[in-house]
């Protein structure tokens, strides 16, 4: 049943179909020639209840968010901000795209979002000053995995709706210090690296120019504070964070900045109902393809083969991110964290691993999957937005990958890297 499964996943995915095509096309064939006595309709109300959970409501409304304030000048205003004050340093214009990936990160909560709007203006930023391109796209898509980690991570969303009972203001503010720490190690790799390759500086700013370019960006910089401080403080729960963060956003470009005009609200909505639509497909057809796996006892089977080994809590933690790694290198990470929680999950529980450092440990894992060879999602994402092959596109990770993995290493051997704020 299971080798049937994975031939049709494959040779559909192969052939170019959709991902939604081959997972329900694979439940589908288990269901008739397997379980004959199940009804197939059930797979229809599997899906329609997947998409049905309260927590979903806050995705569209945090990608509405992002793309007012992308269609505006936000980004533009946070770039300016962040290179007022590290731009003069030794790889400050890469410090600098690890910076603004943050903290847009903390505004779209998706790496692809974040490609395109940081992506553009700091290419040309980072070609100016002597960067190659394949450093340059290397350092984007890299960086912009950690907007997969900060609030408001839509993976996290996910991942709260593939297991049971935990939160997602939880997990926002868990994904907080994994998300600082790599952009910590990109700094250090930035400046290592410009002083290898003797990357000139940028001329430092006057404190008066500083000045003007803080108060520009004050109001884009209280979007973080507003989701963080709300949730953490118990002031609203992340759903309703995302309607306020709609609402801001929309005072911001229409009222304050007026970089909108309110005859574009409509086209950015739509632009969001795609992008959402694309989204809501893959956990419907996910949820219905996990509640197979789950009927078909797999999550059992799996787990009584990997603790009959009797393995140790991080032994299991290194099993569950290395299914997870290879995964989101070869499928959107949003499929894969529906179909591998409900089998990695009560494997985790039994070894009482903390359910919210096992949902840092697997978003990280889909974050570093998104940008990793051969399929990572922000790859095809670059390649489109600078016009470049797939071959020009990752020939600058590696360096990238291996920061990642060994911040992988870190966030596995100490939860407190993912709990303190807890």
């Amino acid at each position: 049943m299971l080798a049937t499964m994975l031939v049709i996943m494959i040779v559909l995915l192969l052939l170019g179909f959709p991902m939604m095509i081959p997972m329900l096309a694979a439940a589908m064939a288990v269901i008739v020639f397997f379980m004959p006595n199940v009804d197939p309709m059930l797979l229809v109300q599997q899906m329609m209840q997947g998409i049905s959970s309260y927590v979903l409501l806050a995705v569209p409304l945090f990608i509405f968010a992002a793309d007012i304030m992308a269609t505006g000048k936000t980004s533009k205003r946070l770039l300016d901000f962040v290179g007022a004050f590290v731009g003069h340093l030794r790889g400050g214009y890469a410090i600098t795209t690890a910076a603004a990936c943050t903290l847009f990160g903390s505004i779209s909560g998706s790496t692809q979002a974040t490609v395109v709007a940081i992506g553009g203006p700091m290419r040309k930023r980072l070609l100016s000053v002597g960067y190659k391109d394949s450093s340059a796209i290397a350092l984007i898509i890299n960086s912009s995995d950690i907007a997969l980690l900060i609030p408001p991570s839509i993976g996290m969303i996910i991942y709260a709706l593939a297991a049971p009972r935990v939160s997602v203001g939880d997990l926002f503010i868990a994904g907080i210090g994994p998300g600082v720490m790599v952009f910590v190690m990109f700094a250090l790799y930035s400046y290592i690296h410009a002083r290898i390759y003797n990357i000139p500086k940028v001329e430092k700013l006057s404190w008066a120019k500083r000045g003007r370019v803080t108060a520009k960006a004050l109001f884009p910089l209280g979007f973080p504070v507003i989701i963080v401080g709300g949730i953490y403080f118990g002031h609203f729960t992340p759903t309703e964070a995302a309607g306020i963060s709609v609402l801001y956003a929309l005072i911001l470009e229409l009222l304050i900045f007026r970089t909108i005009k309110i005859t574009q609200v409509p086209k950015i909505a739509l632009s969001t109902g795609l992008v959402t639509s694309a989204v809501f497909i893959l956990v419907a057809a996910g949820q219905a393809f996990s509640w197979l796996i789950s009927r078909a006892r797999i999550p059992q089977m799996a787990a009584d083969a990997i603790l009959s080994f009797e393995p140790s809590a991080l032994q299991i933690l290194f099993i569950v991110a290395l299914f997870f790694f290879i995964g989101c290198m070869f499928v959107d990470p949003i499929v894969v964290i529906l179909i591998l929680t409900p089998i990695f999950y009560p494997i985790a529980m039994t070894a009482d691993i903390d359910p919210i450092h096992l949902g840092v440990v697997i978003v990280f894992q889909a974050a570093l999957g998104s940008a990793t060879p051969p399929f990572g999602v922000d790859i095809f994402t670059a390649s489109a937005v600078f016009n470049k092959s797939y071959l020009d596109v990752i020939r600058g990770t590696p360096p990238y990958i291996l920061i990642l993995l060994l911040c992988s290493v870190l966030i596995i051997v100490f939860e407190e890297i993912s709990l303190f704020l807890l």
